[in-house]
């Protein structure tokens, strides 16, 4: 009797108990969720581990975005220059206040990745940028950028000092190789940004059956950037200006195309490419360049009707970088650009 009884009231406690168990792990389960709920929204609401106003001694956090995990809009500095020129600082700025939401990226070939070693006036520039929220400045490691492509054993084999325009391939093979690794926008530091941009596939042309490379738009190992690289290797030619730039994008658009005429496909997409007309990004021509600087020509409404369809102004630097004059004051487009566009680098330029 003692034997039935006991096992009668296991049988009856069984399932309450099984009951209970359940209950427990429900709770704890719930408790962990509000628990990991809260530790994730504290952690959206800190800031990005960009370089932010906290200019501390440290390293690049390895969590810190970079475009093989974030493609952004990418530009290179190739010479050994911590502080930039004035037209290369607010490309970087215009790019990151007309586009907040995506990264902008600076690789400098200089710039060791300490931020702190560079708060001194000479080297203006990196804080400058750096206090822009969605600006990443990285340093420019050119073995590392180049493994991995066909760009590797050329660099390997190039002699620098012997190179007539080095400064300038080396910025075309750059280009083309992020665009290629991690995707997203490559602009050049003399393109002032007057609108959002899209990731899209896109090159732009800079005159008649012309195009150019200071502006390019790219998914990651996308075809025709693979076909760039192969050329740019295959028939590299450091003498001659443009080759391994707006002369490559131009040959190999028409070989991707399959057309003598690019100007066929303007504003148009060929094999999934958008071929953008001149206006977007080259709005005056490189043989009128000095209109950027003249005094008294523009105001705010002809400036407003004139580029009203240019999403970035490229000012071409290696023919206006040899003309000294003062922006603020001067009463010219560059000034209005500045002060409208970039205006932390307009602050900073002397009166």
């Amino acid at each position: 009797m003692g034997s039935a009884g006991h096992k009668e009231i296991t049988e009856e406690r069984s399932p309450i108990m099984k009951n209970c168990y359940q209950a427990l792990l429900l709770a704890l389960v719930v408790i962990l969720f509000i628990f990991y709920y809260m530790v994730s929204n504290n952690n959206n609401k800190l800031p990005k581990p960009a370089f932010a106003k906290d200019f501390s001694n440290r390293l690049i956090s390895l969590k810190t975005p970079h475009p093989s995990t974030e493609p952004g809009i990418m530009f290179v500095q190739t010479s050994d220059e911590l502080n930039p020129s004035p037209l290369a600082k607010c490309a970087v700025e215009s790019a990151a206040r007309r586009n907040p939401n995506k990264t902008v990226y600076y690789f400098m070939k200089g710039f060791n990745g300490n931020i702190s070693a560079y708060q001194k006036p000479e080297f203006n520039a990196i804080p400058l940028l750096s206090s822009i929220p969605n600006v990443i400045i990285l340093p420019l490691n050119l073995d590392e950028l180049f493994s991995s492509t066909r760009l590797a054993d050329w660099y390997k084999e190039v002699e620098p000092d012997v190179e007539k325009y080095w400064i300038h391939v080396l910025s075309d093979a750059c280009r083309i190789a992020l665009l290629w690794k991690y995707g997203g926008i490559y602009l050049d530091t003399d393109v002032i940004s007057l609108k959002p941009l899209e990731f899209q596939n896109f090159i732009c042309a800079q005159s008649e059956n012309y195009a150019n490379g200071a502006a390019l738009g790219f998914t990651r190992s996308h075809s025709f950037t693979e076909m760039c690289l192969t050329d740019y290797v295959e028939n590299y030619d450091g003498e001659a200006w443009g080759h391994q730039g707006p002369d490559l994008m131009t040959r190999m658009l028409k070989k991707w195309c399959e057309t003598d005429n690019l100007d066929n496909f303007l504003n148009k997409e060929c094999k999934g490419i958008l071929y953008l007309s001149s206006n977007w990004f080259y709005p005056i021509p490189y043989t009128n360049w000095e209109k950027y600087f003249e005094r008294d020509r523009w105001n705010e409404n002809n400036i407003e009707n004139e580029f009203s369809k240019t999403s970035g102004a490229h000012i071409w630097n290696f023919l206006s970088g040899h003309y000294e004059t003062q922006i603020k004051g001067s009463l010219s487009l560059m000034e209005y650009f500045f002060s409208k566009y970039c205006p932390s680098t307009y602050k900073s330029l002397p009166k």
